[in-house]
């Protein structure tokens, strides 16, 4: 077998070219479906994102059950994208459903507590060791919430985050470094936010910065996963972790941990495994049965600020800036119970880890056969591959790794077969319906697309 070492870009053109005529060929409701939504909603979907596939058009969904998801004409794929995680139980899974169609049948949501959300709060102290806990109807809202109360805290304006990260739509988040310079994102706009009076930004891993950026006294928080996921996987170097919580108590800056990603790594998420010790903790996505919902807690200090920040004064009533009228609605914690209780369990967790490793075997023999300089990183359930000899250090090497071109050859070559990874990235999760024939479907066809592009 000839050994292949660096990727043909004409091979790569050439399989786009290729693919994209099999796709349009093999895929006319979806695109009669498209064409008909141009005239209603912006680039033909009701979120932007869905029109970012690495496909002519997007595949317009029929129905999903488990690990299997099915479009409108009449195409199975094995999904490993599982809603970009949302879905990362599997779809309709009926331990979920179950519950969430006798709430419906007794309400949605009525402005009022229940005990489901009570058990919800104390399953979460279990898990990830925190003592308070509250609701919030997404991971962007969730942070924006944490970090407004990292603020009232500490009196203090700057949110740190590190290169490459995300954490939603969040504004002061918005931003990117060019040259140790920081700028906002691309295609971004600052929307009135003043970066340089809002943000820090630096790399991920990165120790001596870190002291640097926080020691004026000026960050109210610093607002992280444990390991970066959205520019592909970047791991937390040995000890990084421990610098990090250490610099933090020293110049008084609070830490939130965003594991909306993460969670992948076990039912008690990263934080939980690995005992980290984040002032306030976000998790969404996963947590509901794909019903939008988000949870965000928080040690007693910053509970005790929060409770007399929005505490009634006589019978006049604010906000306060937290939450929503939906938030905590009692469909939403149905569905959050029976997720904590029913499915986020050691067993499917060792499942879902299990196949995970059978995934990064089928993708590492490739990559050995074919001696590319490519890896694979497993968290947990969630695997992706990069296009460099070993695991990037910091946001800023990871994205000089990334070959969009490349990767949307290897998506589109793998859903013409059947098999749907996340788009944006390399990455597959596994659920608890996910089987070895899944995975040796994916590598099979992750096979053929390398030997095609050598």
């Amino acid at each position: 077998m000839e050994k292949l070492h660096l990727i043909n870009e004409k091979s790569v053109a050439e399989m786009l070219d290729r693919e994209e005529a099999a796709f349009i060929r093999a895929n006319p409701e979806s695109r009669a479906l498209y064409e008909r939504a141009q005239h209603s909603l912006v680039r033909g979907a009701p979120m932007h994102w869905m029109d970012n596939w690495p496909s002519p058009y997007p595949i317009y969904f029929d129905k999903a059950k488990g690990a299997r998801l099915k479009d409108v004409d009449g195409h199975e794929y094995v999904d490993f994208c599982l809603g970009d995680t949302g879905a990362m139980f599997g779809h309709g899974n009926e331990d979920v459903a179950e519950d969430i169609r006798e709430q419906v049948g007794n309400g949605s949501t009525v402005m009022l507590p229940n005990e489901d959300a009570i058990w919800v709060a104390e399953n979460l102290q279990q898990r990830f060791g925190l003592p308070y806990w509250q609701l919030a109807t997404s991971a962007t809202d969730a942070n924006r919430f944490a970090i407004r109360l990292s603020r009232i805290m500490t009196g203090r304006e700057k949110v740190l985050v590190f290169n490459g990260k995300y954490h939603g739509s969040l504004d002061e988040t918005q931003v990117s470094l060019d040259k140790g310079r920081m700028i906002p994102q691309p295609r971004i706009s600052q929307n009135a936010v003043d970066f340089e009076r809002t943000t820090k930004i630096i790399e991920f891993n990165d120790v001596e910065e870190l002291e640097r950026a926080l020691a004026p006294g000026d960050v109210a928080c610093v607002l992280t996963e444990p390991i970066m996921t959205n520019v592909g996987m970047v791991p937390a170097k040995p000890g990084f972790h421990e610098a990090l919580r250490d610099i933090t108590r020293r110049t008084g800056t609070l830490l939130i941990m965003d594991e909306t990603h993460t969670i992948s790594t076990s039912p008690r998420g990263y934080t939980g495994t690995y005992g980290l010790e984040p002032d306030l903790f976000v998790l969404g996505k996963a947590i509901a049965g794909g019903i939008p919902a988000a949870v965000y807690g928080m040690t007693a200090e910053v509970a005790e600020v929060m409770r007399r920040y929005t505490q009634k004064d006589g019978y006049s009533i604010s906000h306060c800036g937290f939450g929503g009228t939906l938030a905590g609605n009692v469909l939403t914690l149905r569905a959050i119970r029976a997720t904590l209780e029913k499915v986020m369990t050691d067993e499917n967790y060792e499942h879902m880890c299990s196949i995970a490793k059978e995934f990064v075997q089928g993708v590492a023999a490739v990559i050995q056969d074919y001696q590319i300089p490519w890896h694979v990183t497993r968290i947990g359930a969630r695997v992706e591959y990069m296009f460099s000899k070993t695991a990037p250090a910091t946001g800023g090497e990871a994205k000089t790794v990334r070959m969009p071109e490349l990767e949307a050859a290897i998506h589109l070559f793998l859903l013409n077969r059947g098999v749907l990874l996340t788009p944006f990235h390399s990455m597959a999760l596994m659920s608890p319906y996910t089987s070895v024939d899944d995975v040796n479907r994916h590598t099979e066809a992750f096979r053929e697309c390398i030997e095609k592009l050598a």
